[in-house]
């Protein structure tokens, strides 16, 4: 029997459900959101699947809560909520429903895992307190979602059902953002690869267009690359390489006497005619057309490596 129903509580709504219901209105789009606590709907049945609801936890009989004693955990401890259990099960059919490549689906799968659904499984259980966030604890994605949730003394009939619907047309976005630059990412990564590959040993990769380039250079072991160049719409840009991920440190600046110029001035600094603005914390110039870019991009170079010049050309 096909899926008819989709059964999570009635009342007040949490991330969880609404996240779960994202995944699960997209594989099952001619079925019915039922909010209810009712013990004829959270009785699993072939024709519906429950979750954060219910009391127990079976996949093959469709029914996805965690609330109860012996609640599932994952393999290193950590608990799930209905929105962990329900990626599990079902994450993979929605990545492949949203059109992502075969080859990219478990990556995408499990990173999506560890840095999405893990934080919202954490805090819905209370082992995560949305008070690390600091200042930003109220703008944490659970936090704001329930924002939406209607305000104590709102009794009108329909208000809870009013306010999951609001919330779920937003989680829904975010959700199909959250994956489409990820999936993006793995796209930009074959892309810099390759072009890595064909730039051999110069110290300046140039790419087709502006994307995530720093993991595939680390990925690839490109120690010897400083500088990347590309097109932006009119302009060119040469930008830096962070040496880590969560630092601003480049592994090569842009020489100092080109920091915070634009245009003619910029151009009388650097002896390059076409070029039109550096950063003051020189991580990023543009010029008006590759050959600037690219002569800026010798310069930059010779001057990182003390003098010695080498070439910039893929």
């Amino acid at each position: 029997m096909s899926i008819t129903h989709l059964v999570t509580h009635s009342g007040g709504f949490h991330a969880d459900e609404l996240l779960s219901s994202v995944i699960l209105t997209r594989l099952y789009p001619d079925a019915t959101i039922v909010r209810s606590r009712a013990p004829d709907w959270i009785t699993p049945a072939s024709d519906r699947i429950i979750y954060d609801v219910g009391g127990a936890y079976d996949a093959e009989t469709q029914i996805f809560d965690h609330h109860q004693r012996g609640a599932p955990l994952r393999e290193d401890g950590q608990p799930y909520s209905s929105f962990g259990l329900i990626w599990k099960h079902y994450g993979r059919a929605y990545l492949a429903a949203m059109g992502l490549p075969a080859d990219h689906v478990e990556a995408i799968h499990q990173g999506f895992d560890a840095k999405f659904v893990l934080p919202i499984d954490l805090m819905d259980n209370g082992a995560l307190s949305p008070a690390t966030a600091g200042p930003l604890a109220d703008l944490t994605l659970p936090s704001l979602l329930e924002t939406l949730k209607p305000v104590f003394d709102n009794k009108e009939p329909g208000a809870d059902d009013r306010g999951f619907q609001s919330a779920l047309s937003i989680a829904r976005m975010i959700v199909e953002a959250a994956i489409g630059q990820r999936a993006a990412k793995l796209r930009a990564e074959t892309m810099v690869l390759e072009a890595i590959a064909a730039t051999g040993d110069a110290r300046v990769l140039e790419l087709p267009m502006g994307m995530p380039f720093r993991p595939a250079i680390v990925k690839a072991g490109a120690d010897h690359l400083l500088f990347v160049v590309h097109p932006r719409d009119k302009d060119w840009c040469i930008t830096g390489i962070r040496k880590a991920e969560d630092s601003f440190e480049q592994r090569a600046d842009l020489p100092a006497a080109w920091a915070g110029l634009s245009n003619s001035d910029l151009e009388a600094a650097c002896g390059v005619k076409g070029a039109t603005f550096c950063h003051n914390g020189r991580f990023i110039a543009a010029a008006n057309s590759r050959d600037a870019i690219l002569a800026m991009a010798d310069i930059a170079v010779e001057e990182a490596s003390g003098g010695h010049p080498a070439s910039s050309e893929a």
